[in-house]
């Protein structure tokens, strides 16, 4: 599917585009065959291990059922003075539960290695899916719902990984003591057993209500923690606006929201066990009633009637585990429709079958009349056509909103065009590889990101050189001396996102980063924005050294910063208005001139159409 199709508006073209989406779907099925078919592809690779759990889990649920009536068999024993058949039974029944032990041992061992196996490959298999969806995907998707299907989804289907082999346990132990009890007595069994309808009846009420409140919790839970993420990752802007009051109000709404919720969804799920606790009760007192009046006709022994307490205990018990089970399980089936469809949504921009490297190319860029928007209709660039040379810098300037972040987006193939062909040393991007294609073109952008690790990590991150390079391109951005007077130089630790550091300091990280990968083709979008004059001084000696050899893009609104490129363009409105030499447009006196003679020296003064970055990112609900 093209990146074209995702951003289609007919919605058959584009069934993934917004997680937020899915909480409003019926995803609440009790039992989806669709789901569990595709989660067994997860399972194929550890069939040993489901294969052995199953063994223990049915052996002790023999066990278990083999316990009451061998209970009952030792009390008849005693009653009659029976002391050979008592010493057998007593052994058989001290092994029985040494067998249960064992078994219930590896049961519960090898379902956990089992479940948390299954569960790393899950979180693989997400892990590695976002890294190459379409950023057309990333920019319409709320963060904090992405952290819910990878934290929380994965996590209930963890918990339903854990207990569902137990499941089985339980439906053995429910048939076998059913049939045990039938087959010691046909007519008290059946009498037992006539609480069923009941149990059968009350379900089919709760059911529909259960589902309901299952799902208002689920998605009151999304919607708490989404705001949560959005708050702790704007906490910066909530300080700076002193909108702490408020936005704790309006959190605590959508908190309390949730724990109305989960207490509706706890009472609805804790409601069946005192049921089955009743039921229990009223088969218990049957069992006393019928089954003593044969006692004491004779008819019945002693241990018989304690085999048929004990088993009514033993039948109810499954019952009750498998109510609780049934919420497990409505929770896994949501959580895994959720996290098939992060694991369904396409991956547009990716390598056509026919893809082939970009084998030491010419360093030139080229669009060819490209027309693209982030959405549909709603072009931000209109048939722009222009081509960088080898060995050229390039520059991009106009207003804010006029498509210079959206043209160095759609060369490094980020996005791809509505219409039209980007070209990079002469080959459509479309036909090369995305990894040859990144290794020939580096990018530094406006808000550098650093990575939980090192200084010296973060330098390295896109090439794995050595320390000596690191340090080398340190030196030529002038960052090595900040670095040098940190506590612990190149070794110092990052804070999150590099908070730690300047934004200058940021910046310079992110250009050593860039000269250590060594491209062919450089795009630096607003790379001295957030750096002082004075360093910025510094920093355009090191870019010349920088650009030589290279064919540069560069995106400026500081027109000081790109005066001696080859070929200044102007951009307005996703239209190229201008383009030459610094000398050339000033000579024509238009809208480059006329920014270069007044006051301001930036295009950030100038009026635009709005930010192409903020057109493409909705607000999410």
């Amino acid at each position: 599917m093209s990146d074209v199709a995702i951003r289609s508006g007919d919605p058959a073209k584009r069934p993934n585009a917004n997680l937020g989406a899915a909480d409003a779907e019926e995803i609440f099925a009790a039992f989806d065959t669709r789901i569990l078919r595709r989660f067994l592809s997860f399972l194929r690779p550890h069939r040993g291990f489901i294969a052995g759990a199953q063994v223990a889990v049915l052996v002790s649920a023999g066990a278990q059922v083999l316990v009451p009536y061998l209970t009952g068999q030792t009390i008849s024993a005693a009653v009659r003075g029976d002391v050979a058949a008592l010493t057998h039974l007593l052994a058989a029944f001290g092994g029985l539960i040494l067998l249960s032990a064992a078994a219930s041992f590896l049961e519960g061992w090898m379902t956990t290695r089992l479940a948390q196996k299954v569960i790393f490959d899950v979180r693989r298999a997400m892990f590695a899916h976002f890294q190459d969806v379409a950023l057309t995907f990333m920019d319409k998707t709320h963060v904090g719902r992405i952290m819910s299907r990878l934290q929380g989804d994965v996590g209930a289907l963890q918990d339903f990984l854990e207990s569902s082999t137990g499941s089985l346990g339980d439906f053995a132990v429910l048939a076998g003591t059913a049939a045990f009890m039938v087959a010691v007595d046909w007519k008290l069994g059946l009498l037992t057993l006539l609480v069923l309808p009941a149990l059968i009846a009350i379900r089919a009420v709760w059911l529909p209500f259960s589902r309901k409140t299952f799902r208002r919790a689920r998605d009151a839970s999304s919607v708490a923690n989404g705001a949560l993420a959005e708050n702790i990752n704007g906490v910066r802007t909530v300080q700076e606006t002193r909108r702490e009051a408020m936005n704790f109000k309006l959190y605590e709404e959508k908190a309390r929201e949730n724990m109305q919720a989960a207490i509706d969804s706890a009472f609805l799920s804790q409601i069946m066990t005192p049921t089955v606790d009743i039921l229990t009760g009223l088969a218990m007192a049957t069992i006393i009633v019928a089954g003593g009046a044969e006692v004491l006709r004779s008819q019945m022994q002693v241990g018989a009637l304690i085999f048929y307490v004990l088993s009514v205990q033993k039948f109810f018990e499954p019952v009750r585990m498998l109510s609780m089970q049934y919420t497990v399980m409505q929770r896994a089936m949501a959580a895994g429709h959720r996290i098939f469809e992060v694991l369904d949504v396409p991956v547009a921009i990716a390598d056509r079958p026919d893809a082939t490297r970009l084998e030491d190319p010419e360093p030139t860029i080229e669009l060819d009349h490209v027309t693209f928007g982030y959405f549909p209709h709603r072009p931000v660039l209109h048939d722009i056509s222009l081509k960088a040379e080898p060995r050229k810098v390039v520059a991009l300037v106009g207003p804010t909103g006029s498509g210079k972040t959206s043209i160095a987006a759609l060369v490094r193939r980020f996005y791809e065009p509505d219409q039209g062909i980007v070209r990079v040393g002469g080959r459509d991007v479309r036909e090369v590889s995305l990894a040859s294609l990144g290794a020939t073109i580096g990018m530094v952008p406006q808000e550098p990101f650093l990575f939980s690790g090192s200084i010296e990590d973060n330098i390295r991150y896109a090439s794995g050189a050595p320390r000596e390079a690191v340090i080398a391109a340190a030196k030529v951005v002038r960052a090595h001396d900040f670095i040098v007077r940190l506590p612990e130089g190149y070794a110092t630790e990052v804070g999150q996102r590099g908070r730690n550091l300047s934004a200058g300091q940021r910046q310079l990280v992110s250009f050593a980063r860039a000269i250590v990968a060594d491209p062919k083709i450089l795009i630096l979008d607003e790379a001295t924005a957030n750096i002082d004059s004075f360093t910025e001084l510094e920093i355009q000696r090191a870019l010349k050294a920088l650009f030589a050899g290279r064919t540069c893009l560069v995106i400026a609104h500081r027109l000081a910063t790109i005066r001696e490129a080859d070929e200044i363009v102007v951009l307005q409105e996703g239209r190229i208005v201008e383009q030459g030499r610094h000398e050339a447009l000033i000579g024509r006196g238009g809208l480059y001139a006329r920014l270069w003679a007044s006051a301001h020296g930036s295009f950030d003064d100038m009026p635009g159409e709005g930010d192409e970055r903020a057109d493409r990112t909705p607000t999410m609900t």
